[in-house]
């Protein structure tokens, strides 16, 4: 049985699922999708267009599936798609799509810390965390279990890999490879995330093989090309090194020094 408050605002055509709780003037506006299990807390808005999946909580004053702030933007009906358990702290706001991809993506398991802004189109894989104040342009890309630190600006259409940590205060212009360390003004290369890897359960073995992939790429006297030709002609890349060599190759704003 679901708890849902007198004062809310619930538009008649949204779809709500089972045991779901909604907080005092809350509002849930039309063609929206709220999966069983979830939480609205007070105040908070859901737009059209928000898909939220099962066990979410969304907390006080957050806002989800607002139209973007893109100039570009034409009124063309996007979405913006949450996965299960994920968590959106107090007046956190996430932007629908807009036709370049039609929708802004976030995935299972994140937690998107008090007053976090994810702009349009923006793609957010699992298990990832944003730290409090943190902004994301359009077009940003974040992998599976990486770390943005609190107070971070993130340029529209970077990328940031799987596993890596951003220090707080970052100002991200060009891609952050995964499972690296980065910090400082201009944001660096630092190492690798050892802490997070040895959390996860990484192997000894991978850990050594991505510490030879990251000597090659920052720290000899080969260019970025040349050391991703050079880790594939010395080792024989297991499938993270592979997936650091395919991003890099991929990079269009380049990766950080």
């Amino acid at each position: 049985m679901s708890n849902i408050h007198p004062t809310a605002i619930i538009d008649p055509q949204a779809e709500i699922g089972q045991n779901v709780t909604i907080g005092p003037f809350a509002e849930i506006r039309n063609n929206v999708v709220i999966g069983d299990g979830c939480q609205i807390g007070n105040g908070a808005i859901i737009f059209s267009g928000t898909r939220l999946g099962r066990e979410c909580k969304v907390f006080h004053y957050a806002i989800v599936g607002e139209i973007c702030q893109d100039l570009k933007f034409a009124g063309e009906e996007t979405t913006a798609e949450i996965g299960d358990r994920t968590v959106i702290r107090e007046f956190a706001t996430i932007h629908r799509g807009t036709k370049e991809h039609w929708k802004t993506e976030i995935g299972s398991d994140c937690l998107i810390m008090a007053y976090v802004h994810v702009a349009h189109d923006c793609i957010i894989g699992d298990r990832v965390i944003i730290s409090n104040a943190t902004n994301l342009g359009g077009h940003v890309k974040v992998e599976d279990w990486a770390i943005i630190g609190g107070m971070c600006g993130v340029h529209q259409f970077s990328r940031i890999g799987c596993h890596a940590l951003v220090g707080a205060y970052s100002r991200v212009t060009k891609d952050v490879p995964p499972y690296v360390l980065a910090g400082r003004d201009p944001l660096i290369y630092e190492g690798l995330n050892m802490v997070g890897m040895k959390r996860r359960g990484f192997t000894p073995e991978t850990i050594n093989e991505l510490k030879e992939a990251y000597r090659l790429i920052y720290q000899s006297e080969y260019n970025f090309k040349d050391a991703l030709l050079k880790i594939e002609e010395t080792q024989t890349p297991g499938p993270e090194v592979q997936h650091v060599v395919q991003f890099i190759r991929a990079s269009e704003r380049g990766i950080i020094r």
